[in-house]
Parts: structure tokens; C-alpha cells; sequence
């Protein structure tokens, strides 16, 4: 069997000049930007693991996309970027995005992307990362009826996308992401041709953006370009203020730890929609109709490991059991040469 090669959609130029720059304009007028890693740690199953610890201890262990092994805290820094969300379903959180959530071209390569007819934006959100870092190659977290990352770890839920068991209750969500101004390094890579084919990369310019299914191809960002020195330590609480005039401040509480200029720095915004293949397919997921349980989707998955002549024992830790789902289940690329 052939494999199979992912939709992507390149937008060149995506907007125009204006409203470009004025999606600059609007990450300066949120406010301060806070780290993406401070999400809460797992309870019950795999409790006190990261959410995404699938992404991080791949990363950690291969060195990410190029193999560039380092010691655990710097490999730990470089991936701890900063994120907000602008628009969550109806609820705006950043003033003047309504346009950029409701994006037509977007829409229209959603339609194409999943040949669903029905397309509901959903989240909006953006990513700020400094000179040295750069993001863990990954799949996106996915959604299904009745299991998303508000209710189970986030990983569990990246290991059901990858099982392939729970396709029937599987919410496809297209993601684009887009960007506005030139970044030195920071490229967008990924995988259309599956974790076994190789890397594509998409250079993070101004006013553009890619459309795909970021929960089945794994994807990442290049290291953005260091300056002459080694970043600093990059610790939980950290946030990114806006100065005004193309700066940025990177204060640890009320310590000023960096100053970056705009061009120095990699500025993303995501934007994701529900597809949905008929007004029934969209009234299941409102109503909560057909709903996933975590009793099930464990079965599940123990059922399938059983077929694997891997079965789970009764008294078996819950982190080893989620360690032992990850290692089976969610196979990423190989790095690169360094």
C-alpha cells in the first residue's frame, strides 16, 4: 500500500500589507505573554506527567529534528516558548481579531483540506518565541466527541488520534499558521508524507501562512537564530511584556531578564476550525450525542495492546502505563544529521 501524502495549502500573501502590520499591532496591544508550558499536570491517569510529555522526552532523548542532543534544563528552555489565546469559540479575548477568526481563504481551504462541507472556527492563538528556541517536533492535540484536552491529558489524547481506534468519534480540525514579519531561522517543518518521509520546510515571512492537519502530520519549528550569546534560563512564571517601538521585555516577576527587538524574535498566529461533513455530523457534537467515556477509550486500548501480546498488568503505575501507551502508539520521525 502506498502512503499517504497530506493536503497542505500555502497563502502568499495572506492578507493585505495593512492588516498584516496591524496583527503586529494587536500582540502589542494584548499585553504580556505567558509561557505555554504552565498548563497543570495530569490527575488520575499518568498524574504529575507534563501534558505533552510525548513531545518533550522525544525531543529531549533524540535531540529534536536534527538531532542536536543538549544537557536537560537548556533542551528544556529551548522549547519553553510563550502563548495566548485571542479567541476561544465565542468568546474574544483580543480586541479587533473577529476578522482574522472568520477568514474566508481559510474557510475555503478547510472545505478542501477534509472535503467537509461545514467549517466552524474555533480557537485563535499566538506563539512567541525567542532567539534560540524553537518547538519539539509533535502532532497537535486532537478533539473527538466527548474527549478533549479540557477533560483528559493531552497526551492520551494524542496517543487515541494515533491508534487509529476512535476514527468514528474523531473531530477533524484544520490549523493554519501564519506569520508576520521575516524570521531568521524559526522555519516551519514538517512531515507530508507521514513520519517515515522526510521533512519540508516553510520559511516563517511576512504575511504568510499554511493550512493543514496538523493532528496527523507531525510537524515543528526550527531553532529561530541565536544572538552573540547563549539565551538565558528560561524558568516557569516568566512572561514577555511589550515595550512599545519594537520591543519586547522578558522580566522573571518584576526582574528584567532580556530586552528583544521584534526582528529578533519568531511571531506566529494559529488559527483552527471544526469541520463537519452535515448539519447532523455538527448536531451530534452540540448535543453531546455518541460520546467517548475514558473507561472506554482505555479498554480500548488495553484490548488493542492485548492483541499485541502486550497486555496490562492489573497493578501495572499509572505513569508506566501511560509511558508504555506513548512508546506504543505514537511513533515519531527519526532526527536528521545533525
Amino acid at each position: 500500500m502506498g502512503h499517504i501524502v497530506h493536503k497542505f495549502e500555502i497563502f502568499n500573501p495572506l492578507l493585505t500589507d495593512a492588516e498584516a502590520h496591524g496583527m503586529v499591532q494587536l500582540c502589542e496591544d494584548f499585553g504580556p505573554h505567558g509561557m505555554y508550558s504552565e498548563e497543570a499536570l495530569n490527575e488520575g491517569i499518568g498524574e504529575g506527567l507534563p501534558q505533552r510529555f510525548d513531545a518533550a522526552m522525544n525531543f529531549i532523548n533524540t535531540g529534536g529534528r536534527k538531532g542536536q542532543k543538549e544537557d536537560l534544563m537548556v533542551a528544556a528552555g529551548r522549547t519553553n516558548y510563550f502563548r495566548e489565546t485571542y479567541a476561544y469559540g465565542e468568546n474574544i479575548f483580543a480586541k479587533g481579531i473577529e476578522p482574522f477568526l472568520n477568514h474566508q481563504g481559510f474557510v475555503e481551504a478547510s472545505k478542501q483540506l477534509f472535503d467537509r462541507p461545514i467549517i466552524e472556527p474555533a480557537i485563535v492563538f499566538a506563539n512567541l518565541m525567542l532567539p534560540g528556541q524553537e518547538l519539539a517536533v509533535h502532532t497537535d492535540v486532537p478533539e473527538f466527541r466527548g474527549a478533549n484536552r479540557k477533560i483528559m491529558p493531552q497526551w492520551l489524547l494524542v496517543v487515541m488520534q494515533h491508534s487509529g481506534l476512535f476514527e468514528e468519534w474523531r473531530m477533524p480540525i484544520a490549523t493554519a499558521v501564519s506569520w508576520y514579519h521575516d524570521c531568521e531561522g524559526g522555519e516551519f517543518a514538517h512531515y507530508p508524507e507521514g513520519a517515515n518521509g522526510a521533512a519540508e520546510t516553510v520559511p516563517a515571512q511576512f504575511n504568510t501562512a499554511i493550512l493543514t492537519d496538523t493532528d496527523t502530520v507531525f510537524h515543528g519549528v526550527d531553532r529561530v537564530a541565536q544572538l552573540s550569546h547563549e539565551p538565558p534560563p528560561f524558568k516557569p512564571g516568566m512572561k514577555l511584556h511589550p515595550l512599545g517601538k519594537g520591543q519586547w521585555q522578558l522580566r522573571d516577576g518584576e526582574d528584567v531578564i532580556e530586552t528583544y527587538q521584534w526582528q529578533e524574535m519568531r511571531f506566529s498566529i494559529s488559527w483552527k476550525a471544526y469541520c463537519f461533513a452535515d448539519e447532523a455530523d455538527r448536531l451530534r457534537w452540540r448535543e453531546a450525542k455518541d460520546d467517548l467515556s475514558l473507561d472506554f477509550i482505555l479498554d480500548t486500548l488495553k484490548a488493542e495492546l492485548l492483541k499485541r501480546d502486550k497486555p496490562v498488568a492489573d497493578d501495572l503505575a499509572a505513569k508506566d502505563f501511560a509511558a508504555l501507551l506513548v512508546a506504543e502508539f505514537i511513533h515519531f520521525p527519526e532526527p536528521a544529521a545533525a
